[in-house]
């Protein structure tokens, strides 16, 4: 029996600085104590899909063997995923197609996939997109559309635009900056909503990036990423491994990732 329903939000390439300097709305609710805010070490290689199993399934990549951005298979580890079927608890994410790939069937078919609903999959429920600039407001509109239709236990939120923009314009521009507040101002829109269904909520990114727009390696620009917590169940330390993410995860849940 899952303790309560929790809401992972990834923004991809978000790094912590940026979040700390442009994120009103969620550094509003740190300072008056409504949330809680850590930096978190991310994995190496500092790359999106080796991430995304990191947070997933709380391994390093000599471990699970996601070693780059072209390892286009599903995942061997135990997720959050299973974990929550196995309790019985419902899934869902609204993401980037390569979540698909590792948890769901991979290679991912735009004619067959982007729209999953399958009680058999560790995903049961996906709305994905396989195009980096994806608007960030319709990823927030999927993932709000099957939290009304499904009420996940778990979802995963995975928005693009913040690492799209980096890559193309440097983490130095007006451009990235830009990118992250508003993705701020979205999450102003739908937190509340999903705060008031009763939803922990996590925010957190994969990786960071840096001046070249470039991303993957040791660099703090490349590792120092923020996590939010908007709940009232923990006390979370002020900078965190990220293998330590998926752990937290499984605690608001009321999971034991070990003995599941």
């Amino acid at each position: 029996m899952l303790k309560n329903k929790v809401i992972m939000v990834i923004l991809d390439g978000c790094r912590y600085d940026t979040a700390v300097g442009q994120m009103g709305f969620l550094n509003s609710l740190v300072t008056h104590q409504k949330a809680q805010l850590t930096k978190v070490i991310a994995e190496m290689p500092s790359n999106s899909r080796p991430l995304y199993e990191v947070l997933m399934t709380g391994t390093p990549m000599h471990q699970n063997q996601i070693y780059t951005n072209l390892a286009v298979q599903r995942s061997k580890e135990l997720s959050i995923f299973d974990l929550v079927k196995k309790a019985g608890g419902t899934t869902a994410v609204a993401g980037y197609y390569w979540l698909s790939e590792l948890y769901n069937q991979a290679p991912y078919n735009i004619m067959t996939d982007r729209i999953q609903h399958d009680r058999e999959k560790l995903i049961q429920h996906g709305i994905f997109y396989s195009e980096d600039h994806y608007p960030d407001s319709h990823v927030f509109a999927d993932a709000n559309a099957l939290v009304n239709d499904h009420q996940p236990d778990f979802m995963v939120v995975h928005s693009m635009n913040i690492d799209d923009v980096g890559h193309k314009y440097t983490a130095n521009s007006k451009e990235y900056m830009t990118a992250v507040n508003y993705a701020d101002i979205i999450l102003g829109y739908f937190i509340p909503v999903w705060q008031k269904l009763g939803y922990q909520i996590i925010v957190t990114a994969d990786h960071g990036m840096d001046q070249f727009g470039l991303h993957g390696g040791s660099l703090n620009d490349h590792r120092e990423v923020p996590l939010f917590y908007l709940g009232d169940f923990l006390t979370v330390e002020r900078e965190l491994s990220q293998l330590a993410v998926m752990p937290l995860v499984c605690q608001l849940l009321g999971m034991d990732q070990v003995n599941s």
